[in-house]
């Protein structure tokens, strides 16, 4: 059984989230698959992969490393993926 994702925590002014996945090659593609939204905002998120898990942190390092509106917006694309990603 898949672990549920966490939800966004703000923490030492970034926002902080951990994805689950099937396994390691699932993981690998949620960040292949949301990697052209990323650049396409221009916002890049501070993220690992550990076999089955994507852990996120969200902060705007141009504005002093502080959780801005960007960080909001890359949040929700993230969410958007990988919803769409559990649907199949």
């Amino acid at each position: 059984m898949i672990q549920e994702p966490s939800v966004w925590q703000e923490n030492g002014q970034a926002l902080h989230k951990t994805f689950y996945f099937k396994d390691f090659l699932e993981a690998i593609a949620f960040m292949n698959q949301a990697a052209s939204s990323i650049e396409a905002l221009h916002h890049h998120p501070e993220w690992t992969n550990v076999y089955n898990r994507v852990t996120v942190r969200l902060t705007t390092h141009d504005a002093g490393h502080t959780i801005t509106p960007k960080d909001h917006q890359l949040a929700q694309v993230l969410d958007e993926h990988y919803a769409r990603f559990q649907m199949g």
